[in-house]
Order: C-alpha cells, then sequence, then structure tokens
C-alpha cells in the first residue's frame, strides 16, 4: 500500500485502459482487445477507449461480495468469486509446498527452506479501507487506518502460512510499507491469526531513511530491486525461499525463489 507510483482506479490510471477491460481488471490483469488503448497509442483517441469508473467500481464491489455493515464498514464476502479464486491459489500452494518441503528434507540440504510473502492483498486485505478512501490512498489516509484498524486475513492465508511453518518452512513477510507502519503491520498480522515470529528478522519494510546495506540502489530502489535484493539477501542468510506469495508481479519479478504464487488485486497496480 505505502508504495511509491501506486496507481488507483482514476482517469489518470484507467485511461489507457479500454471497455472491455472492466472484465479483466477483476481478474487482476490488463488485456488489451480491439479499439482499446495499448502501449503504442496511451493517449485515448475517444472516450470509447477509457472504461466509466463507476462500471469499474461496480465490478470491483461484485467481485469481492461486498458487504456493508449497519455503520456503513465495507467488508469482502468468504463466498465471493475473490474468496473462491483465492482458495484456489492456496490449494495449489499447498499442494505445491507439502512436496517441496519433503524433497527439501530428503535430500538433506544444508539451507532451512522458506516462504516469503508480500503484506497488502497477500496476506492481509485492504478491501474494507479502499471503499472507505474510495479508491484514493494517500500516506495520511492509511497510517491514520492502520493506527487504529485491523485488516482481516486474506481468506484463507493465516492457515496456510501457519501450516507452512508448522511443516518446516521458515516464514518472512516482505512489504513496501514504511519503517514508521511496523508495528501496526505486526499487531495487525498477529491479532487475525498468524501465529508466526514477526521480529525484525522475518518482518522486512522499506526504510527511505536508513535503507540496509545489502540494496545497493538504497532508497531509490523500485519495487522489483528493493524485493528481490532482500529476497536475496534472506537467501544469503542461509535460506532457500521455495515459494514467494504476492498480489503485484513487481513482488514477484527479480529471481530469489524456486516458484511464485500471485494473488488477485483489481484494485491497484504497482510498477
Amino acid at each position: 500500500m505505502p508504495r511509491p507510483a501506486r496507481f488507483r482506479p482514476t482517469l489518470s490510471r484507467r485511461a489507457r485502459l479500454g471497455a472491455a477491460t472492466v472484465a479483466t481488471l477483476v481478474a487482476g490483469t490488463a488485456v488489451f482487445g480491439i479499439g482499446q488503448a495499448t502501449a503504442e497509442h496511451s493517449v485515448p483517441r475517444t472516450d470509447k477507449e477509457i472504461p466509466n469508473l463507476t462500471q469499474v467500481q461496480d465490478k470491483i464491489k461484485a467481485y469481492y461480495g461486498d458487504t456493508v455493515t449497519a455503520d456503513g464498514e465495507h467488508y469482502a464476502s468468504p463466498r465471493s468469486n475473490y474468496a473462491h479464486q483465492v482458495r484456489g491459489i492456496e490449494a495449489k500452494a499447498r499442494t505445491y509446498l507439502s512436496k517441496a518441503l519433503a524433497k527439501h528434507g530428503r535430500t538433506g540440504k544444508q539451507t532451512k527452506p522458506a516462504i516469503v510473502l508480500d503484506i497488502d492483498d497477500t496476506t492481509l486485505l485492504t478491501y474494507n479501507y479502499e471503499l472507505q478512501v474510495g479508491f484514493h490512498y494517500t500516506e495520511e489516509s492509511q497510517d491514520k487506518y492502520l493506527a487504529h484498524t485491523d485488516m482481516d486475513p486474506v481468506f484463507g492465508m493465516e492457515r496456510l502460512v501457519n501450516w507452512a511453518h508448522d511443516k518446516g518452512a521458515e516464514v518472512f513477510f516482505l512489504t513496501g510499507r514504511k519503517e514508521a507502519q511496523r508495528a501496526w503491520s505486526t499487531r495487525n498480522l498477529k491479532n487475525v491469526g498468524y501465529g508466526v515470529p514477526l521480529d525484525r528478522r522475518h518482518v522486512y519494510l522499506k526504510d527511505k531513511e536508513h535503507p540496509p546495506a545489502y540494496l545497493p540502489c538504497g532508497a531509490t530502489c523500485t519495487t522489483i530491486e528493493y524485493k528481490s535484493g532482500t529476497r536475496k539477501y534472506i537467501e544469503s542468510l542461509g535460506y532457500n525461499i521455495v515459494a514467494n506469495f504476492g498480489d503485484q508481479y513487481s513482488d514477484l519479478r527479480g529471481g530469489a525463489g524456486d516458484r511464485t504464487f500471485k494473488m488477485p488485486n483489481p484494485m491497484y497496480y504497482l510498477p
């Protein structure tokens, strides 16, 4: 969430996308079809190449099974298509990890198996926050929210993470949240059921004021540089990252990890 160049479903972001993109946004991808703006044609020539923002938001709400409480809070439904898609990904991850962790033990490798996970919309669901701010992220609004509110876990992820830890995987959280949000983030993870170590050795946040020496790019790292560089550092500590989970492709690119699992997120895009 608190990452630079974050794009929201606003006109400036969606101007590149054609009307048919509304359907693919729900799947968390952007596929350009006939009559739509492309990378070569990034400025729309007509209004037909721009999706209606209200319709995009309505699609997102339907995908998450928008549930509104008596006090006006919005939550995703465990019976939603989003929850169904997440459960499918988790089932594949559990099958893979069962084999990968067992194989790792049989081979007698000196490295210890590990999994790495992003936080926002990978382990904690930002949907309620997004609806509160109208999909318009600011650092100030996020700070205010995180200081006093726990986000729900992404459906089933706390069970998958705890299970993998019980099976011998070391668990690391790697997020673009800023270092100042550490206490709020670890409190939230603990309160919603992540029963794994949440100390500084296991939870990595972005520290622009004092970037770690293992990141050559320092305070200027892109998301891919920051995340892949941190994964490489984790591996240098004697771990083999058997699986890397993220809701953005920038969470997953750059190497240092045997397999990646992309979580769905049609609400924003991070390069």
